[in-house]
């Protein structure tokens, strides 16, 4: 908890201009401030933007026409958003960050291993989002890349350091911003524009191999949200619809998504596309003078709270890993000086790393899918399954409660997980345009990707069998001895504790 006092947070969280209150702490239902009708907008604008057109691109370069890239994709899209919508579920009910409530399958301190996965995907997406600013920028106005990362880096850190209800408000903001101007562009190229002078390609067509991997990627960059969803819907009322939570957030992302990525497809395949903010400022360009340029501004401008969502739920997965080794209190402080060791941490990887946008989303997007498959399998399979939403909160907060310090049943299940996708590995460096591991099944399959499958299959199985022997009779008495106020109660003295 923050050093203000909780009955001051509810003034805080009225004003978007205000540092937020929370981090990794409960939200008082007397807090909840939020409103269902903005989940889905905020998770349109999640997949809404440059970042996802680069995934169109992918499937060309694999030799996959534009028909079969859109439908690999969004089929791939609306497959990994059903596990990211049912995570936000959680964000309500719960009222907590989404990596806190891992600690009831992993143990106040094995939950680490979970937060290294994740932490490997906020980090690793900033990374790769940077790079494609960095990169379009010098291509379109040749500003300096340097330049370019510290800049939004700073922007990103700013946002999230404000925190829930600002980052919110530059959420509804980009979405207006955007919206207009990408529906322009599709209409645009229905009509051609941007091809003038362009032989479209004619050697795509389909192959199974390249079909199966837009799926995963697709999949992959949905799921990729799962630790993210319930940061930003925990502020929503606790007796928010879950039916009505979930289609919002599935419709909203789905949506975005499925479009992006065709748009992308669309661009690779007739204008040869292999960078996004280039091929916006073409087709912009070809239609009247300096809408490419303002398309390349707004495209920016609207993906930078992206950049601050990945840096707050670093923050929170950061400040949780500390907590779980040292008990701290996450004052404003503590959130401050997260934020800047992530974003230091972030400009050096940006800066360091060199290589092709577009084969470095190809292959992060692979590998992330391997790592978060079994975290999810675990946290869905305990909360719909095995306890059905009913976790005793103040324990989340203790070693010594009755999730203990370390489950075994979680821990195993996402190492046996992560173990059984290992044969099934295909990780390819489309940079290199050669191999980096081929497990021996993905080479029967002839590089088909099904690990990510097999890990959420076994991870989930495992999980629930040895679930089998918790004391869930026992659990619930605690559970049902738990109160509003004790919660609330519970703050006081952690907060107290931490000082």
């Amino acid at each position: 908890m923050s050093g203000t006092p909780l009955s001051a947070r509810a003034a805080e969280a009225g004003s978007g201009l205000a540092i937020e209150g929370h981090s990794i702490d409960y939200i008082p239902e007397s807090e909840r401030h939020a409103k269902l009708s903005s989940q889905g907008p905020f998770w349109f604008l999640g997949n809404f933007h440059f970042f996802t057109i680069s995934i169109g691109f992918v499937g060309p370069s694999l030799g996959l026409s534009a028909l079969w890239t859109m439908l690999a994709g969004a089929l791939g899209i609306m497959f990994g958003t059903i596990f990211m919508a049912f995570h936000g579920s959680q964000g309500p009910e719960m009222g907590l960050p989404q990596m806190i409530q891992s600690r009831a399958q992993f143990g106040y301190r094995g939950v680490i291993l979970a937060l290294m996965a994740t932490m490997f995907v906020f980090v690793g997406f900033n990374v790769v989002n940077i790079s494609l600013i960095m990169n379009g920028l010098e291509h379109v106005f040749g500003i300096n890349p340097t330049y370019v990362a510290v800049a939004v880096v700073l922007i990103g850190a700013l946002l999230s350091i404000y925190g829930h209800d600002l980052m919110h408000k530059a959420f509804k903001w980009a979405l207006l911003a955007t919206l207009p101007l990408y529906a322009l562009v599709t209409i645009a190229l229905m009509f051609g524009a941007g091809s003038e002078g362009v032989t479209p390609a004619t050697d795509l067509g389909f192959n199974w191999v390249a079909f199966a991997t837009l799926f995963a990627i697709g999949a992959s960059y949905n799921i990729s949200y799962a630790p993210y969803v319930s940061d930003y819907s925990r502020y929503l009322p606790k007796n928010t619809s879950r039916p009505k939570l979930i289609a919002a957030v599935f419709i909203g992302a789905s949506l975005s998504g499925s479009w992006m990525i065709g748009l992308g497809a669309w661009l690779a395949q007739e204008l040869k596309a292999a960078d996004a903010l280039v091929a916006l400022n073409q087709v912009g360009s070809s239609m009247v003078p300096g809408l490419g340029n303002l398309l390349v501004v707004v495209s920016v401008a609207g993906f930078l709270p992206i950049i601050a969502l990945n840096t707050y739920s670093a923050m929170l997965t950061l400040l949780t890993g500390v907590d779980s080794i040292s008990k701290i209190t996450p004052t404003p402080r503590a959130r401050v000086l997260s934020i800047s060791v992530i974003s230091v941490i972030l400009l050096t990887c940006v800066l360091s790393i060199k290589g092709d946008g577009i084969a470095l989303l190809n292959t992060f997007l692979v590998l992330l899918l391997y790592f978060l498959v079994p975290w999810t399998a675990v946290n869905l399979v305990d909360y719909f399954f095995v306890r059905k939403g009913r976790y005793a909160i103040p324990h989340f907060f203790t070693p010594n409660g009755i999730y203990g310090a370390w489950q075994f049943r979680g821990i195993a299940s996402y190492l046996i997980g992560f173990a059984a996708m290992v044969p099934f590995f295909y990780i390819f460096d489309a940079a290199a345009n050669k191999e980096v591991f081929v497990g021996p099944l993905a080479r029967m399959l002839e590089g088909v990707d099904i690990a990510w499958l097999v890990g959420l299959v076994v991870s989930g199985l495992t999980y629930f069998l040895l679930s089998r022997s918790l004391d869930l009779v026992a659990e619930r008495r605690v559970i049902d001895g738990i109160s509003e106020k004790d919660i609330v109660a519970m703050a006081h003295q952690t907060e107290e504790a931490g000082r």
